[in-house]
């Protein structure tokens, strides 16, 4: 497969009034915030809702960097379960201008197609105005699941800017 070019579109909300919430499913999967993420955890999550999206930007960090960024301050890890396995998370991270980015996101492999991206998704953003944001953000790309996009925008984010990138063959 030679170069191909891709287009990272960045989205975000300004208020939780934009917030357009799933309908819950029934049963709810459980969605907890993660107190003391392992590295191992991290590593598999990020890798396994990651692979076929082509996220490589993590898979060289070495546990210490793991463990570094998993303790920064405004770094929080949500996990998503379901009959004691993982079934998808969300990465969220704060930033000093009071946004709060949905840096990672997505569901395993195994849970795709239930809809429960959207309910993910939903908790994500009640989650990050939770912690006191005054502007929820993100970005996706055209390697990402063809539902990432209509889902972001139906749970109400506006794009903002797009640009365009080329990853290698």
């Amino acid at each position: 497969m030679g170069p191909r070019n891709v287009v990272r579109t960045y989205l975000e909300m300004r208020s939780p009034a934009e917030l357009r919430p799933a309908t819950v499913p029934d049963p709810a999967p459980p969605v907890e915030r993660l107190n003391q993420c392992t590295v191992e955890l991290f590593r598999y999550l990020y890798e396994t809702v990651g692979q076929a999206y082509r996220w490589t930007d993590r898979l060289s960090w070495s546990d210490d960097t793991v463990r570094r960024h998993l303790d920064t301050p405004g770094v929080s890890m949500w996990l998503m379960s379901w009959e004691e396995s993982a079934a998808g998370y969300f990465e969220l991270g704060e930033h000093e201008d009071r946004s709060v980015e949905i840096a990672y996101f997505g569901l395993l492999p195994d849970f795709i197609g239930r809809g429960w991206g959207k309910y993910l998704l939903t908790r994500a953003v009640e989650s990050a105005w939770q912690l006191g944001a005054q502007r929820v953000w993100l970005h996706t790309c055209t390697l990402d699941h063809p539902a990432a996009l209509p889902n972001y925008l139906k749970r109400g984010f506006r794009p903002v800017r797009e640009e365009m990138y080329t990853v290698g063959g």
